[in-house]
C-alpha cells in the first residue's frame, strides 16, 4: 500500500505537460504472473510548456527491467524513481524512449490496469490505471497514436482485443499467437483497453449513413452467449440515434464490447473496445428484470455516446471530469427518453438525483460539478459530476434553445475534434452558436449545493394583473460559505380554476403565449408580472424539473390541484409527491406522542383517483401511487426521525392497501401476464402497476398473494418483486421463498446479487444480523465489487431504518467491511464510506456512533488515500 497522499491536486495549479507523446507502442507478453511491457515512446518537448522541466512519467506496481533512449540503454544514475514517478533529469527536445516493465496482473486485486479476472485479462485506466502497466505522462492532456502487440498462448488465451482496428492473428509457433491493433486515432493513456482470454463472442454488424460497414462484437465468458441479444440491439439502435439526433457517425471499422464480471465501474468508454460490468450487457427474461432491461439499453448507449463527448473530445485535465460524463448523461437521458416514455423516464432521473446528488450537496462530501481539488480523482467519480452535471448541460439546452444547443454541439467538435479541452470550451461554443450570453451560467458549475426555491404570488382582479416572486437562496457547503445567485430557468404555465391551460403575456410583451415558457430567474428575487390575466391562475412550475432546485411555498391544495390537473406530467407526477410528504410528516409528531395514526382521506382518495387513470399509462400511474421513500423524507427534515418516518409511511401503506383493496386487487387481476414476456414500453408498465398494487395489497403482513405470484412468475420481474414482499414479512413463506430462490440461482452471479440485496434491504427488526450473516455466506466475496455492492451498498445506501439501528450495529458493520476492503480495493471502500457521512443529519446518539466507526477507520495503519479522503472529510 503506498503511502497515503494528504497533498490536495489543485486546478489553479494546472501546468501543460513538458513532454507530449506522439506514439505509443506498446507490446505485451502476457503472463498471470509476470507480463512483460515493452513500450516505444516518441517524445517531443511540448512547445506551450515554459520551462525546460525534466522528463517525469508515473509508475505504480512496476517493476522496471530497461530504459533505452534512441536505442542506447540508459545507466542507473541517468534517472531516478521515487514515490511513484520516474524521472530522467537530462532530455532532448525529441527523442524515442523505450521501457520495459513487468507486472503480475493475477495479483491485482485493485482491478486497476491490466488484471486476471475468471482467467482473462482485462484493463481499466481511468482515471489513473495506465500507470500500473507501464511508466507513462498519466494524464488526459496527453494525446497519442497507439500500436498495440498482444503475444499469448494459443490453447488459453485465444482471444486478444485492444483499441482500435485489428491486424491478422499469426502463429508464433509452441502454441503461441500474436496480433497488432492500430488505432488511428489520438487519445489520452486512460482510454487504453486490452482484454484477452477464453472469450465467446456474438457478432452483429451496422451501416452507417454514409455507407461504412462496422463489425460488431460482444465478448462474454463460455455460457453467456444467450444473455446479450438485448445489449447488441441497444448498440444497433443507441448507433443509429446519435447519427439522427447528433450527426454523429462511429469512426472505426470494429466496435467491441467485453463483459466482466469483476469491475469497480458500471462499464468503460475505451476507443472502439468498452469495457463492461456484466451487469449491464447479460439479460435474458428468466434472469434480468425490466429494470435491468432498460439499465443495460442507458449504459450501452452512455459508452457508446462516449465515442464522440470523451473520446475524439476528451478532458484536458480531470477537474474537467463532466465535460464528458454530464454532458455523456444528458445524451444518454434523451435517448432512453426516445424510447419509452419521456414522462417516466424523467421521473426516474429526478428520483436518482434526488437520491444520490441532493444527499450529496447536503453533506460533507459536496463540492461543485468542477472541482477546485482532490486527493483521490477516483472519489470524484460522483452523483455531482455526473447527474448534476447532466442536468446543467439541460439548463443550458433549455436557455438556449433545442436547435441552438444542436448548433453548439456542432460548433464545439468542429473546433476541438481530437482535443482535449475544458469546460469553458463547451459553454463558449454554445454561446458562440447561440448568441446567448451564458458567462452567468458559469456559476452552476463553481458552487456547490442545492439552490431552495421560494414561490410567493398575487392577483389584482382591477388590473388583470398576476405577480410571481421566486426566491432563492443555497446554504453553506464545505469550503464554501457565501453563496452567490445562480441562473435558473423556470419552465411553466398557468391553468385556471378548471386546469385549462392559460395563454401567458409578461409585462411589456405585445403577445400572449401558449403552452409552457420560460423565466429566468438570475436574482436572489426577481418578480414577473403577467398581463390580461382574468381570474387568479394556479401557477405551474419546472415543468419537467427544468432546474436541480428544491421547491418550497407550494400549499397542500395547490400540491393536490395540480397533481390532479396540470398539463405537464412531471409537474402532476412532482404535486402528489409533495402532497403525500406532507402528510406523512404530520404524521411524525402525532407518532412521537404515542398517539392513533389516521392518514389523511384526501391521500388515499389521490392515490385511487390516480388509480383510476390507469389506461392513459400504467408506467406513471405506478409512478404516482409510489409514496415518497424515506430517504427523500428524511431529507425534508433538519434531524432525520428514522423511526417515526419508516413507522408512519407503513401505516399509510396499510391503510392505502386496505381502503383500496377491490380496487387494486381488480387492477391486479387484469393485468395479470397472458403472453410472452416482452420489453415494450406497454408491458414494462402493466408489469410496474401490476406489482405497485401487490405491493400495497400486502402492506398488511399477508403473504398469500405474493407466494402466488412467486410460485407462478414467469419472468424475473415479477419473481423478484414478490420475493422482496415476501422478505419484509416475517412468516414461514419468506424463508421458503428465500432458499427455493437461492437454490434454483445460486450459479448465476448476477441472480445472486438479487438475492443479497432483496435480504440487505428487508426493513424486518433482525435484517442487521441477517447481513452481516449474509458477509460470511459461502458466496459473498470481498473482492467482487458486485457482490459488495449488492449487499454492503444495498444495505447501507437503501434501508434507512435498520442501518440507522439505534445501537449502531449497522454502523458498526459498514465500518468493519470498509476496515476488511481498504487493503485490497481502495476505489471501492472509498465509495462505501458515504452513508457515514451524513452524522450530522441524525439525531445526537446516533451522531456519536456513526463518529466512532469513521474514526476507526481513520486511525487503521496504512489507510488509503482513497479511504483517507472520503473520512476525513466526512468527519470534519
Amino acid at each position: 500500500m503506498d503511502q497515503v497522499t494528504t497533498q490536495p491536486v489543485l486546478l489553479s495549479a494546472y501546468q501543460p505537460p513538458a513532454f507530449l507523446v506522439s506514439s505509443v507502442d506498446l507490446a505485451f507478453d502476457l503472463d498471470p504472473e509476470a507480463t512483460t511491457v515493452l513500450s516505444r515512446l516518441g517524445l517531443h518537448r511540448n512547445p506551450k510548456s515554459g520551462a525546460h522541466e525534466p522528463l517525469r512519467l508515473d509508475g505504480e506496481a512496476l517493476t522496471l527491467v530497461r530504459i533505452a533512449r534512441d536505442g542506447v540503454t540508459l545507466p542507473p544514475d541517468a534517472y531516478q524513481v521515487d514515490n511513484g514517478v520516474l524521472t530522467i533529469p537530462e532530455m532532448p527536445d525529441s527523442c524515442m524512449l523505450e521501457l520495459e516493465t513487468k507486472i503480475a496482473p493475477a495479483r491485482n486485486t485493485e482491478l486497476s490496469g491490466l488484471y486476471v479476472s475468471g482467467g482473462s485479462y482485462f484493463t481499466q485506466c481511468e482515471a489513473e490505471g495506465f500507470r500500473r502497466i507501464t511508466y507513462f505522462p498519466d494524464r488526459p492532456d496527453v494525446m497519442s497514436r497507439y500500436t498495440v502487440s498482444i503475444i499469448s498462448d494459443k490453447s488459453r488465451v485465444p482471444v486478444m482485443l485492444s483499441n482500435g482496428n485489428p491486424g491478422p492473428v499469426e502463429d508464433l509457433g509452441s502454441g503461441r499467437h500474436r496480433i497488432v491493433w492500430t488505432d488511428p486515432h489520438p487519445k489520452p493513456c486512460y482510454l487504453f483497453a486490452l482484454v484477452a482470454g477464453d472469450l465467446v463472442s456474438v457478432k452483429d454488424g451496422f451501416t452507417t449513413k454514409s455507407g461504412r460497414a462496422v463489425d460488431l462484437g460482444i465478448y462474454v465468458r463460455r455460457g453467456d452467449e444467450d444473455k446479450c441479444a438485448h445489449a447488441m440491439r441497444s448498440l444497433k439502435t443507441s448507433m443509429r440515434w446519435d447519427e439522427d439526433v447528433f450527426g454523429l457517425e462511429y469512426d472505426l471499422d470494429v466496435f467491441n464490447i467485453a463483459a466482466v464480471s469483476d469491475f469497480n465501474m458500471g462499464a468503460m468508454e475505451n476507443k472502439g473496445l468498452n469495457v463492461f460490468n456484466t451487469k449491464y450487457v447479460l439479460a435474458k427474461p428468466d434472469t434480468a428484470t425490466d429494470g435491468d432491461y432498460q439499465g443495460i439499453e442507458s449504459v450501452i448507449a452512455h459508452e457508446y455516446f462516449h465515442n464522440w463527448t470523451g473520446d475524439r473530445v476528451t478532458c484536458r485535465d480531470w477537474f474537467q471530469l463532466s465535460l464528458k460524463e454530464g454532458l455523456t448523461v444528458y445524451r444518454d437521458q434523451e435517448f432512453s427518453a426516445d424510447q419509452g416514455s419521456r414522462a417516466v423516464k424523467r421521473i426516474g432521473d429526478v428520483r436518482a438525483l434526488r437520491a444520490a446528488q441532493f444527499r450529496e450537496d447536503g453533506g460533507p462530501l459536496a463540492h461543485p460539478v468542477q472541482p477546485k481539488s482532490y486527493l483521490a480523482i477516483d472519489n470524484f467519480y460522483t452523483a455531482t459530476v455526473y447527474n448534476k452535471g447532466a442536468e446543467v448541460i439541460r439548463m443550458m439546452a433549455t436557455i438556449i434553445g433545442r436547435d441552438a444547443f444542436r448548433k453548439g454541439m456542432d460548433l464545439y467538435f468542429q473546433r476541438h475534434d481530437n482535443n482535449a479541452v475544458t469546460i469553458e470550451d463547451f459553454v463558449a461554443a454554445m454561446a458562440d452558436a447561440s448568441g446567448v450570453n451564458l458567462d452567468k451560467f458559469r456559476t452552476w458549475y463553481d458552487q456547490a449545493g442545492t439552490p431552495e426555491v421560494s414561490v410567493d404570488d398575487d392577483y389584482d382582479p382591477a388590473k388583470k394583473q398576476y405577480r410571481l416572486t421566486i426566491r432563492q437562496t443555497t446554504k453553506p457547503t464545505p469550503g464554501q460559505p457565501d453563496k452567490q445567485p445562480v441562473v435558473i430557468p423556470v419552465a411553466m404555465g398557468l391553468l385556471d380554476g378548471n386546469g385549462q391551460e392559460l395563454e401567458t403575456k409578461l409585462q411589456g410583451e405585445t403577445a400572449a403565449k401558449s403552452g409552457t415558457r420560460v423565466l429566468l430567474a438570475d436574482d436572489t428575487e426577481n418578480t414577473f408580472t403577467f398581463e390580461d390575466v382574468a381570474s387568479p391562475p394556479v401557477p405551474s412550475l419546472f415543468r419537467g424539473f427544468s432546474a436541480p432546485i428544491k421547491l418550497s411555498g407550494v400549499s397542500p391544495e395547490r400540491s393536490r390541484f395540480l397533481a390532479a390537473h396540470d398539463t405537464d406530467p412531471f409537474v402532476r407526477w412532482e404535486s402528489g409527491q409533495q402532497y403525500a410528504t406532507r402528510v406523512l410528516l404530520d404524521l411524525i409528531p402525532v407518532w412521537n406522542r404515542n398517539e392513533p395514526l389516521t392518514i389523511d382521506t384526501g391521500l388515499i382518495e389521490a392515490i385511487s383517483e390516480t388509480l383510476a387513470q390507469t389506461e392513459k399509462d400504467p408506467a406513471f400511474v405506478a409512478e404516482a401511487m409510489y409514496l415518497p421513500g424515506e430517504a427523500f423524507i428524511a431529507d425534508q427534515m433538519e434531524i432525520a426521525d428514522v423511526d417515526a418516518i419508516h413507522a408512519v409511511r407503513d401505516a399509510a401503506r396499510v391503510a392505502i392497501g386496505e381502503a383500496l383493496h377491490d380496487q387494486l386487487l381488480a387492477r391486479y387481476d387484469s393485468y395479470a401476464e397472458t403472453g410472452p414476456y416482452s420489453i415494450d414500453g406497454a408491458a414494462i408498465g402493466r408489469r410496474s402497476l401490476r406489482n405497485t398494487c401487490l405491493t400495497y395489497l400486502s402492506a398488511g403482513g399477508d403473504p398469500t398473494l405474493a407466494k402466488r405470484q412467486f410460485d407462478t412468475a414467469g419472468n424475473m420481474t415479477d419473481s423478484l418483486v414478490a420475493l422482496a414482499v415476501l422478505a419484509g414479512i416475517d412468516s414461514p413463506e419468506r424463508d421458503a421463498a428465500l432458499a427455493a430462490f437461492y437454490a434454483k440461482w445460486h450459479e448465476d452471479p448476477l441472480v445472486l446479487d438479487k438475492w443479497f440485496s432483496i435480504q440487505a434491504t428487508s426493513q424486518l427488526p433482525d435484517t442487521v444480523a441477517r447481513v452481516r450473516a449474509l458477509s460470511a455466506h459461502a458466496d459473498f466475496d470481498l473482492r467482487n465489487p458486485n457482490r459488495i455492492r449488492a449487499l454492503v451498498g444495498a444495505f447501507a445506501g437503501g434501508n434507512q431504518v435498520r442501518f440507522h439501528d439505534p445501537k449502531g450495529e449497522g454502523y458498526r458493520f459498514l465500518a468493519d467491511i470498509v476496515l476488511q476492503l481498504d487493503p485490497t480495493n481502495p476505489q471501492v471502500s472509498a465509495r462505501m464510506v458515504g452513508p457515514l457521512g451524513q452524522w450530522r443529519r441524525m439525531d445526537p446518539s446516533r451522531q456519536a456512533l456513526m463518529k466512532t466507526e469513521l474514526a476507526r477507520i481513520l486511525a487503521l495503519p496504512g489507510l488509503s488515500t482513497n479511504t483517507y479522503e472520503m473520512v476525513s472529510k466526512s468527519l470534519h
